[in-house]
Formats: C-alpha cells, structure tokens, sequence
C-alpha cells in the first residue's frame, strides 16, 4: 500500500476526518442493535419514495444526530452493505458442521443471531487513494443465526460473516504443512483440511478445554479429520521454541479479537516470522492492522514536526 504522500496538511485533515468518521461508525455498532426495525426501514422507505437500502443509510445518520449529509455520502453509504445469507448458508463449513447447544464448565456451545438490520463488522477495512479509510459494516434484512463459543456467557469465538470474510483469502493460499495459531471453532483448520493442495494441519491452542470440546463435537464431523493434529501450548512459545519451523510450509495466525489488542501481538509475529524462511506467514486482519499502524506512524510524525 502507498500510505504516504507529501502534503501533510492534507493527511493532517483525513486524519481527522477519519478518526471522526471511525467514532461515529463505533457509536452505531455499539448501540442497542438493530437500531431499526424492518417495518420503521420500511415505513420511512415508503414515506420517502425511496428503496429501502437508500433510505436505511439515511435514518443510520438521523440517529447520529448530526445530520450529516457530508458524512453520509463519503463514509456511511459506501460503508454499508447488505448481505445475502445464502453467501453464508452454502460455506462449506457451515454448510457441514452441525453446533450442539451444550454448556461444560464456563465453556458452551450457542446458536447466536444478527436481526434484521443489525450492524455488524463485514469483512476489511479499505483505504481509498483519496485517503477515506471506510470499514465494512454489514446488515441482513432477515434474521441470520452464527455458531459461537461463550465463556461465561460472553461471546469468545465465533464463526460470523466477518470471520469467513477475513479468513477465505488465507485458506486459499494454504498448502504443504501448514500451521495455525489459535484453533477458535475450527473455521481455518477446516477449510485449509479439505484442499488437495494441504499435506498437514497443525493447530496450536493453550485451552485445554476449547481442545476438549472441539476434538469431541467438532473435529469428527470434518471430512478428513486425520489431517489435523492438535498441540496444545501457547502459540508464541511454541514458535519460538520450533523456530525456524523446519518442515512447516504455511503458518496462519488468528489470535486477537481485533486491531487494538492484535497489534502487540502482530508485531511480535513479523519478528518471530524473520526467523522462519521459506515459511511463509499470513495474519489475520492484516490490512487493517497495516492501516492502524499507519495511523500510528502518521502520529508520531506530526508530533515530531
């Protein structure tokens, strides 16, 4: 990606732009969800003239308050999506795996849903050449159920649109022996263990009972099952005790929950992965960790100057 550019006065303003259009998203996806109902959508759609996928970005910057048709145009509208569940409905993960609504000690197993119009994070932030760094926030217009881990009651792993989006590209690339780092619900291991092209999977995971329930209700439903080897240990120590991963052609890492707790861990990584070559290493959410920490850099420069 070209992040820099000489005009500093002008990044200094899409800077800010971004970061107010970034806490304005934030406050939609926080909010109690939907913010809309399917008929308040379809009566203002109606009221207005306009098709209800025109007329939902509109009552999306109402509730901001702000009224800012500005905001509206060059952020909300390109940002928002609407997703066919079909496109989820026939992954082949979902489409194989059956979830068991079970709960064993602070660990269960759970159906959870988006309603219609609720917001939610869909797939890589994008960087514009203009400079407008525009998230992808999704909604469907009918309920849409996902496959969750929950500790404590609180969501830990999931297998939602977000996740598929983010993680298709680096299955893909998948062959030889390959290595992930965080087992979650298995998303990854499953599609890199049905390609032709992937010899081994080997999952490392330091919950012992995220291992258990996975290796009992999940792994025996995967189509090739003998493909994968679970090792449980913590992913940093792992890597750097078998480093330079003789014998490991692909390594993918998944584990954070988002860029604010990842990049530490990212960083550490890239290090880790230094010494590995003829390995090659895939993170996940990499691009928008690339973009947070162009952020970063564009900061300290400004406070430099």
């Amino acid at each position: 990606m070209d992040f820099f550019h000489d005009d500093t006065a002008e990044l200094k303003r899409m800077s800010e732009e971004n970061l107010d259009a970034a806490e304005r998203f934030a406050r939609l996806l926080n909010a109690p969800q939907p913010v809309f109902t399917s008929g308040e959508v379809s009566a203002f759609a109606a009221d207005s003239g306009l098709a209800c996928d025109e007329a939902f970005p509109l009552l999306l910057d109402a509730a901001l308050g702000t009224h800012d048709r500005r905001f509206a145009e060059r952020y909300l509208k390109p940002a928002l999506r609407r997703v066919s569940p079909d496109e989820f409905r026939e992954d082949p993960y979902l489409s194989r795996i059956r979830f068991p609504e079970i709960t064993e000690g602070s660990w269960s197993f759970r159906v959870m849903r988006y309603e219609p119009y609720q917001l939610f994070p869909c797939g890589h932030t994008r960087l514009l050449p203009d400079g407008r760094e525009l998230p992808a926030i999704g909604y469907f217009t009918e309920p849409y159920t996902y496959p969750a881990v929950l500790e404590n009651g609180r969501e830990w792993m999931t297998v939602t649109p977000n996740e598929i989006l983010t993680m298709r590209k680096e299955a893909a690339e998948a062959r030889g022996n390959v290595l992930a780092c965080g087992l979650g619900l298995g998303y990854f291991a499953f599609l890199a263990s049905i390609r032709q092209e992937v010899t081994s999977v080997t999952v490392v995971e330091q919950s012992a009972c995220l291992i258990s329930l996975f290796e009992r209700h999940l792994l025996p439903q995967f189509p090739d099952p003998g493909k994968i080897r679970i090792v449980r240990s913590d992913a940093f120590a792992y890597l750097r005790e078998h480093a330079p991963l003789a014998g490991t052609d692909y390594v993918f890492a998944d584990l954070w929950h988002d860029v604010g707790d990842g990049l530490p861990m990212y960083m550490e990584l890239r290090r880790l992965a230094s010494r590995c070559p003829g390995t090659v290493f895939r993170y996940w959410i990499e691009e928008d960790m690339l973009i947070f920490l162009r952020n970063l850099v564009l900061d300290e420069n400004e406070g430099t100057t």
